[in-house]
């Protein structure tokens, strides 16, 4: 049996409890362009510490910015008033007693302190030594501590030091573990790991030290955040650094959500994280940070639980067979059947249970029929659409239809009128007009006009009323309704067209009318005829 399994098994009989520290609030906003505001940063921590009920934030870098300062006193405050402000930490630097000092004034209890974790980085930054870098450190700490603070230790570019200088990380460890240092935070700072590699370091790091607590902290840069922080947590690490949404400097840290499910699902371990609050958290830093979430980022993504294949469809109504643990109940939120050209009988039947609507299968086959063609046109077809989509297709469809649409053209250009070219078939014999009008839905009506009126000698009806609506939910670009009011004498009546374009939509509800009209003239000629 190989080191890995052997560990992975041990670690599920173990099931630990994790500690889950969030960093969107310092590590995140070193996005590019994402900077929150005092309120913004205020906003976020209390949704973190309330309802997520992550275990630490660290919520800024000292002595960076005024503004940054009223942020961390606003936390620490609400913090205070709410007994957590233990859980609350500000990143601090080996300077003396100046990040102290500043964090101490806003109110903070918990320093991160920034050491040096590699001896590359110890010489060619700082241009010291080992010994008096450690020296500088612990004055740090000795101090941080007169002031009642906790006080943490980052060994910035552990991973690198790891790699090429091991003997100065146990120097610096074994010179600072009788120093108070409640956790020493490890992080993979250029995000250079590997998950083998991440066991082999805190293999190393646990044997030497097994009474001390280590944080992993991983970067994203091959895309190995998670992978390294499951393995950190098989190794042995009590903490796991987390951001919201993967925000981070480069490519970003290991995302909060991704990391909870998989620490629960795949190895057993407990944390205290609220997972239905996941996706509304996700929600408020995307909307905060202007950074938007990918559609298809596992558990907070748009897209993750929506079933597009129709086959999948039917396949969760025969025992779920196409679902995992991933529930989307689990995060707040629900499996939705996507509505497009791979939809199929099964999706359709899914998204009218859900809404109550029961179909015959002959109009589900129809209404499955004019979805498939929306989904050739335009990508999102929504629940939402659902309703318009059915009422268009067994309200309003025409079976026979006398008036058809052979052809047509509208143009729109600067400085002049919009003109349309229209071509069209009235009981098998063909027409063409052109026209100019105040828009282009405009200019094809009066071009149907020319045609009835010049080449048919007949009226054709007034537009008395035109009223355009989208399907309501808000996220919907896929479908218009155009309802249009029509005088034919001294009748009055509508006609709904649906589509992806408006113009189209307008276009579908003339013909409608048309050919109700149509009809109606058949009848009135059969009449005559007896």
């Amino acid at each position: 049996m190989g080191t890995a399994e052997q560990i992975n098994q041990a670690y599920q009989r173990i099931s630990p409890f994790i500690e889950i520290m969030d960093c969107t609030l310092r590590d995140g906003e070193q996005t590019s362009g994402v900077s929150f505001l005092p309120h913004e940063k205020l906003m976020i921590a209390r949704m973190l510490l309330k309802e997520v009920n992550v275990d630490r934030i660290e919520v800024a870098s000292a002595r960076v910015s005024e503004g940054e300062k009223d942020a961390v006193r606003m936390i620490c405050r609400y913090a205070r008033q709410i007994g957590m402000l233990e859980r609350v930490e500000v990143l601090g630097f080996v300077d003396g007693n100046l990040s102290v000092d500043w964090i101490d004034d806003c109110g903070g209890k918990v320093i991160n302190l920034l050491a040096k974790g590699s001896l590359k980085h110890c010489i060619q930054q700082l241009h010291k030594s080992p010994d008096e870098h450690i020296q500088d450190i612990a004055n740090t700490i000795r101090y941080a501590h007169t002031k009642g603070m906790t006080v943490n230790l980052y060994l910035e570019d552990w991973s690198g030091g790891m790699a090429t200088s091991p003997a100065y990380v146990y120097q610096l460890v074994d010179a600072l573990s009788t120093e108070g240092v409640q956790r020493f935070m490890l992080p993979d700072t250029l995000g250079v790991l590997n998950p083998l590699q991440a066991i082999e370091y805190f293999r190393k790091m646990i044997k030497r030290y097994p009474s001390l607590h280590f944080d992993f902290h991983g970067h994203n840069d091959y895309d190995l955040a998670v992978s390294n922080s499951l393995a950190a947590v098989l190794s042995g690490a009590r903490g796991l650094h987390v951001t919201v949404n993967g925000l981070g400097e480069r490519c970003g840290n290991a995302p909060l959500s991704s990391v909870q499910v998989i620490l629960k699902d795949q190895f057993h371990a407990k944390t205290n994280i609220v997972e239905d609050q996941l996706n509304a958290i996700s929600r408020m830093v995307e909307g905060y940070s202007g950074i938007a979430i990918a559609a298809n980022q596992p558990i907070v993504g748009e897209n993750v639980f929506t079933q597009v294949a129709g086959v999948h469809a039917d396949g969760d109504s025969k025992d779920n067979l196409y679902c995992n643990e991933l529930a989307p109940e689990r995060f707040g939120r629900k499996r939705e059947y996507a509505l497009g050209k791979n939809s199929g009988k099964a999706n359709i039947a899914k998204n009218l249970e859900e809404l109550g609507l029961e179909l015959t299968p002959e109009q589900t086959k129809m209404v499955t029929k004019r979805i498939t063609e929306l989904g050739d046109r335009k990508e999102i077809v929504t629940q939402e659409d659902l309703p318009f989509i059915v009422s268009d297709v067994l309200k309003h469809n025409v079976p026979d239809e006398q008036v058809k649409l052979v052809s047509y053209m509208v143009g729109l250009a600067y400085g002049l009128k919009p003109i349309a070219s229209v071509k069209v078939e009235i009981r098998g014999v063909q027409y063409e007009a052109d026209s100019t009008g105040d828009g282009q839905y405009d200019a094809f009506v009066k071009a149907l006009r020319k045609i009835y009126k010049e080449k048919m000698n007949r009226t054709f009806p007034i537009l008395a009323n035109y009223a355009v609506t989208i399907p309501p939910g808000g996220r919907t670009d896929a479908l218009v309704q155009t309802v249009i009011t029509w005088q034919n004498g001294e009748h009055l009546f509508r006609t709904r067209g649906l589509d992806a374009d408006q113009t189209e939509a307008a276009i579908k509800a003339t013909f409608k009318m048309l050919n109700i009209i149509e009809e109606e003239e058949n009848t009135y000629e059969e009449y005559q005829q007896t």
